[in-house]
């Protein structure tokens, strides 16, 4: 491993900064993922039944590598951990799945267990990036919700299992809406100079575009040349009223007002409504993209019974809300949400409506051509 162990002021930096973006960290330490072991935080008060180590077949050692988001474990999840099973997790952190996938072009650095969305699982599943999963290791997977059982992106869950799902909306300030109107339309974002240079726009190009399709009246996959020129066109027009494109960091900026609305994800704003009750998110009437960041071994890894073991451990129910409970995204987690209280299961930032989530859909890998396409077409925007 190449990267720079963090310090323990860099470590306490870290928690004070808890919870906020899963990439909002990034910035404080520079756009370079930066590895972070936590075995040294304090482990929580045992559950009942726990306190007793857990037994791993073939454990190669007392290691794992563990390439994250940011912010996006619970705070006392790796020592938990530790304890129960005597393994050390040494967590490095990473920006985006970009630079993600970036990372094991030329082979796996030495990674046991990796955090991918799920267009980006299909992605690395393509180019054989993956290790099959024995799912005999992974007994908690009858966890999961029913729909998360199985997934298109990974049929039979062979090489994945979900950690979270998030869906993209708008965060805005309340008390800035316009004759206190909710801003339930992409039409805002996309086509309306109402809130000009107090919008700001997520910088992840297939985001961006699949937004813009739906906000046309299509799926997030129809990726034509056609539409993706359509939706650019629509980008160029409306840059000017747009003060910039976030690093997944939209929430600090509405609470900082330098803007009045956001594209963002809905877990990233219902951290922040804890703080700011005038803060609020909706997923507009046209629908949204939906995503889910997965636990996948990836090929070549050092330790893969040990990152089974981890797995298997994230997927436990008391351990799955102690995570869900410190960084608020939807959880997968059928008997990890059971244990959460009603602030959390009846949030709508946290799980909007039904009737607007039926609108809304997961994005497919498109290929090389497309995603090229729609990198091509997001510099254009920023360039004109």
């Amino acid at each position: 491993m190449t990267e720079r162990p963090l310090s323990r002021d860099e470590v306490d930096i870290f928690m004070r900064l808890r919870p906020h973006s899963r990439r909002a960290f990034m910035a404080a330490f520079g756009a370079t993922a930066a590895a972070l072991s936590l075995s040294a935080c304090k482990p929580a008060e045992p559950a009942s039944g726990e306190g007793t180590k857990l037994v791993i077949p073939g454990s190669e050692g007392s290691k794992l590598e563990f390439y994250n988001w940011d912010t996006y474990i619970g705070e006392t999840t790796l020592a938990d951990f530790k304890a129960a099973s005597g393994i050390d997790v040494n967590m490095t952190l990473f920006a985006n799945n970009d630079e993600l996938f970036a990372k094991f072009r030329a082979g796996n650095p030495g990674f046991d267990l990796i955090m991918p969305s799920n267009e980006y699982v299909a992605r690395m599943i393509e180019a054989k990036m993956l290790a099959p999963l024995d799912q005999s290791r992974i007994p908690n997977k009858k966890n999961l919700l029913p729909e998360f059982q199985n997934a298109d992106f990974d049929p039979g869950r062979k090489y994945s299992m979900p950690y979270t799902w998030l869906v993209l909306g708008i965060g805005y300030r309340k008390s800035a809406m316009k004759g206190g109107v909710t801003p339930d339309s992409w039409k805002y974002l996309y086509d309306s100079a109402e809130y000009k240079g107090k919008i700001s726009m997520l910088s992840e190009s297939a985001d961006v575009f699949r937004i813009g399709f739906k906000y046309l009246g299509k799926s997030v996959n129809d990726a034509t040349p056609e539409l993706i020129k359509q939706v650019e066109d629509m980008l160029i027009k409306q840059k000017v009223n747009i003060k910039n494109f976030h690093n997944d960091d939209g929430q600090d900026l509405l609470m900082s007002r330098e803007v009045d609305l956001v594209l963002e994800y809905n877990g990233d704003i219902a951290q922040k409504e804890t703080e700011d009750p005038d803060l609020a998110f909706v997923v507009p009437k046209e629908g949204s993209l939906l995503n889910s960041d997965c636990m996948c071994i990836p090929n070549g890894a050092p330790n893969p019974n040990n990152a089974h073991a981890f797995i298997n451990f994230l997927l436990d129910a008391q351990n799955g809300a102690n995570i869900t409970k410190t960084i608020l995204y939807p959880t997968p987690n059928a008997a990890a949400k059971a244990l959460m209280d009603e602030t959390y299961k009846d949030n709508q930032t946290i799980f909007p409506p039904t009737a607007v989530m039926a609108k809304c859909e997961y994005g497919k890998y498109p290929g090389s051509a497309i995603t090229q396409a729609f990198e091509a077409a997001m510099t254009r925007v920023r360039a004109a």
